[in-house]
Protein backbone atom coordinates (compact mmCIF):
# COMPACT_ATOMS: atom_id res chain seq x y z
CA UNK A 1 0.00 0.00 0.00
CA UNK A 2 2.32 2.78 1.22
CA UNK A 3 6.04 2.68 0.89
CA UNK A 4 8.17 3.77 3.82
CA UNK A 5 11.56 5.07 2.73
CA UNK A 6 14.61 6.20 4.63
CA UNK A 7 16.23 9.61 4.51
CA UNK A 8 14.23 12.53 3.16
CA UNK A 9 12.23 10.43 0.70
CA UNK A 10 8.47 10.14 0.72
CA UNK A 11 6.39 8.13 3.12
CA UNK A 12 3.77 7.20 0.51
CA UNK A 13 3.84 7.50 -3.26
CA UNK A 14 0.89 8.51 -5.39
CA UNK A 15 -0.06 7.11 -8.79
CA UNK A 16 2.48 9.20 -10.69
CA UNK A 17 5.25 8.42 -8.19
CA UNK A 18 4.96 11.84 -6.61
CA UNK A 19 4.72 12.17 -2.88
CA UNK A 20 1.58 13.74 -1.37
CA UNK A 21 3.59 14.63 1.72
CA UNK A 22 7.33 14.41 2.27
CA UNK A 23 8.19 13.51 5.84
CA UNK A 24 11.79 13.09 7.08
CA UNK A 25 12.35 9.82 8.91
CA UNK A 26 13.97 11.56 11.89
CA UNK A 27 10.71 13.33 12.77
CA UNK A 28 8.02 11.47 14.62
CA UNK A 29 4.96 10.93 12.48
CA UNK A 30 1.78 10.61 14.45
CA UNK A 31 -0.40 7.63 13.77
CA UNK A 32 -3.21 9.88 12.60
CA UNK A 33 -0.96 11.57 10.02
CA UNK A 34 0.34 8.19 8.89
CA UNK A 35 -3.21 6.88 8.61
CA UNK A 36 -4.23 9.92 6.58
CA UNK A 37 -1.31 9.30 4.25
CA UNK A 38 -2.31 5.65 3.84
CA UNK A 39 -5.93 6.59 3.11
CA UNK A 40 -4.89 9.27 0.61
CA UNK A 41 -2.55 6.87 -1.12
CA UNK A 42 -5.24 4.20 -1.29
CA UNK A 43 -7.79 6.59 -2.71
CA UNK A 44 -5.31 7.94 -5.26
CA UNK A 45 -4.53 4.40 -6.40
CA UNK A 46 -8.23 3.58 -6.71
CA UNK A 47 -8.91 6.70 -8.76
CA UNK A 48 -5.81 6.20 -10.94
CA UNK A 49 -6.62 2.58 -11.65
CA UNK A 50 -10.36 3.31 -11.91
CA UNK A 51 -10.77 0.13 -9.92
CA UNK A 52 -13.53 0.12 -7.39
CA UNK A 53 -14.53 -3.40 -6.42
CA UNK A 54 -17.91 -2.37 -5.08
CA UNK A 55 -18.25 0.89 -6.95
CA UNK A 56 -18.71 2.74 -3.66
CA UNK A 57 -15.52 4.48 -2.45
CA UNK A 58 -16.61 4.45 1.21
CA UNK A 59 -17.30 0.72 1.13
CA UNK A 60 -14.00 0.02 -0.64
CA UNK A 61 -12.11 2.08 1.91
CA UNK A 62 -13.88 0.37 4.81
CA UNK A 63 -13.11 -3.08 3.41
CA UNK A 64 -9.42 -2.22 3.34
CA UNK A 65 -9.20 -0.23 6.57
CA UNK A 66 -11.47 -2.38 8.76
CA UNK A 67 -8.86 -5.13 9.32
CA UNK A 68 -6.27 -2.49 10.26
CA UNK A 69 -8.62 -0.87 12.77
CA UNK A 70 -9.60 -4.25 14.21
CA UNK A 71 -5.94 -5.11 14.68
CA UNK A 72 -5.33 -1.74 16.37
CA UNK A 73 -8.34 -2.29 18.63
CA UNK A 74 -7.10 -5.75 19.62
CA UNK A 75 -3.63 -4.37 20.33
CA UNK A 76 -5.05 -1.57 22.47
CA UNK A 77 -7.36 -3.97 24.34
CA UNK A 78 -4.40 -6.23 25.08
CA UNK A 79 -2.36 -3.27 26.36
CA UNK A 80 -5.27 -2.09 28.51
CA UNK A 81 -5.64 -5.58 30.01
CA UNK A 82 -1.92 -5.73 30.78
CA UNK A 83 -2.04 -2.27 32.40
CA UNK A 84 -5.12 -3.17 34.43
CA UNK A 85 -3.41 -6.34 35.67
CA UNK A 86 -0.32 -4.34 36.61
CA UNK A 87 -2.49 -1.74 38.37
CA UNK A 88 -4.24 -4.50 40.31
CA UNK A 89 -0.89 -5.95 41.39
CA UNK A 90 0.23 -2.52 42.57
CA UNK A 91 -3.05 -1.94 44.41
CA UNK A 92 -2.68 -5.32 46.15
CA UNK A 93 0.89 -4.43 47.12
CA UNK A 94 -0.27 -1.09 48.56
CA UNK A 95 -3.02 -2.78 50.58
CA UNK A 96 -0.57 -5.37 51.88
CA UNK A 97 1.82 -2.57 52.86
CA UNK A 98 -0.97 -0.74 54.68
CA UNK A 99 -1.90 -3.90 56.61
CA UNK A 100 1.75 -4.36 57.53
CA UNK A 101 1.96 -0.77 58.78
CA UNK A 102 -1.21 -1.26 60.85
CA UNK A 103 0.21 -4.45 62.39
CA UNK A 104 3.45 -2.66 63.23
CA UNK A 105 1.52 0.21 64.81
CA UNK A 106 -0.38 -2.29 66.97
CA UNK A 107 2.90 -3.97 67.97
CA UNK A 108 4.44 -0.60 68.85
CA UNK A 109 1.37 0.32 70.91
CA UNK A 110 1.49 -3.02 72.75
CA UNK A 111 5.23 -2.63 73.45
CA UNK A 112 4.68 0.95 74.62
CA UNK A 113 1.95 -0.14 77.02
CA UNK A 114 4.13 -2.98 78.30
CA UNK A 115 7.05 -0.57 78.81
CA UNK A 116 4.80 1.93 80.62
CA UNK A 117 3.47 -0.82 82.91
CA UNK A 118 7.03 -2.04 83.61
CA UNK A 119 8.20 1.51 84.25
CA UNK A 120 5.32 2.07 86.66
CA UNK A 121 6.14 -1.16 88.54
CA UNK A 122 9.82 -0.18 88.73
CA UNK A 123 8.93 3.25 90.06
CA UNK A 124 6.67 1.73 92.73
CA UNK A 125 9.34 -0.81 93.68
CA UNK A 126 11.97 1.91 94.02
CA UNK A 127 9.68 4.01 96.16
CA UNK A 128 9.03 1.01 98.43
CA UNK A 129 12.74 0.19 98.70
CA UNK A 130 13.74 3.79 99.42
CA UNK A 131 11.01 4.38 101.97
CA UNK A 132 12.43 5.19 105.43
CA UNK A 133 11.70 2.67 108.06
Amino acid sequence: MAEVSHGNEAVGKGPEGSSPESVPVDTTVSRVKLLDTIVDTFLQKLVAARRRPSGIPEKDLCSVMAPYFLQQRNTLCHRVQKQEAKNQELADAVLAGRRQVEEMQQQVQALRQAWQALHKEQTELLSVLRAPE
